[in-house]
């Protein structure tokens, strides 16, 4: 994420993100026609073929939604037994793990295909993008994590001397060990949107992971107030010990979306969120 001016320089000089093929989805938003407000067919005339449309998009949803209230089938003593109809359930992950370890609470593992490369990017760009990354004891853990063992040491004492600098953590409101002040909340998270593969050859790839950054504290009286940022990290990885490992990686802004005429919430409402909402194990 770019903080600003020399601290950006530095950083990138030193190889990190400051935060830290390609199959496309497009989601389209329904527009103002059908949806408008106000909008009634008068008494004794037919609707029109957008209201019959709606109509017929709803009864859809509606169906939909019963369908998959009814379950898997199969044993229904879970949810049927109590008479009360289906119950509330988790807000968690679903489907197979994409990767069955883990370093340091960095998913490990992720197989030698385009997707394994793809995951393993998207993943280490959440590692590197964190705010374990602002404190000395984490970040050791992170960079030997996600990095070649040989660059891994290689890079430890300059990225180090760029986390730690007094300057450089003074200049976003935290302390020389890397926290935030009382009442504070400190906020760096990256959040992968998508993942393009651009070259798997051997024991080598490279992938681009396109991703939005939270980056600021939360809390009332904040100079740094947490402000979303986009960028692209083009990450080169090479297959050591059985899993995908980073060698270099370039970052650059963007591409950046318009911004649509939300109201910022409250520092309170913020902090509550990031600590409330945990992160995910990327996977394709």
């Amino acid at each position: 994420m770019t903080i600003g001016g020399d601290d950006y320089d530095e950083r990138e000089r030193a190889g990190t993100s400051l935060a830290p093929g390609g199959r496309q989805t497009r989601t389209r938003l329904p527009d103002g026609g059908a949806y408008a407000a106000g909008r009634r067919a008068r008494v004794g005339t037919r609707p029109s073929k957008g209201m019959v449309t709606v109509v017929g998009v709803v009864v859809l949803l509606i169906a939909a939604i019963a369908f998959a209230n009814r379950g898997g089938g199969g044993d229904s003593s879970d949810a049927g037994s109590s008479g009360r109809g289906p119950q509330s359930q988790p807000t968690a992950p679903t489907g197979e793990k994409p990767v069955p370890g883990s370093d340091g609470g960095i998913a490990s593992g992720f197989p030698k295909t385009e997707q394994g490369a793809q995951s393993a990017a998207a993943n280490y760009a959440v590692a590197l993008g964190g705010d374990g990354m602002f404190r000395a004891d984490t970040r050791r853990q992170i960079v030997s994590a996600v990095y070649a063992p040989d660059v891994a040491a290689a890079r430890q004492d300059d990225l180090d001397d760029v986390y730690s600098g007094k300057d450089f953590l003074k200049g976003i409101g935290l302390n020389a060990n890397g926290n935030a002040p009382d009442g504070m909340t400190f906020v760096s998270r990256t959040n992968p949107v998508g993942t393009k593969l651009e070259q798997l050859k051997g024991d080598s790839a490279r992938v681009s992971v396109w991703y939005s950054t939270l980056f600021g504290l939360a809390g009332e009286g904040s100079k740094n107030p947490v402000a979303e940022s986009w960028y692209t990290n083009t990450f080169q990885m090479k297959w050591v010990g059985d899993d995908w490992k980073i060698t270099d990686f370039q970052q650059k802004d963007g591409p950046t979306p318009v911004g649509r005429d939300q109201a910022a919430s409250s520092a309170e409402d913020m902090a509550d969120a990031v600590q409330g909402f945990g992160g995910f194990t990327y996977a394709r």
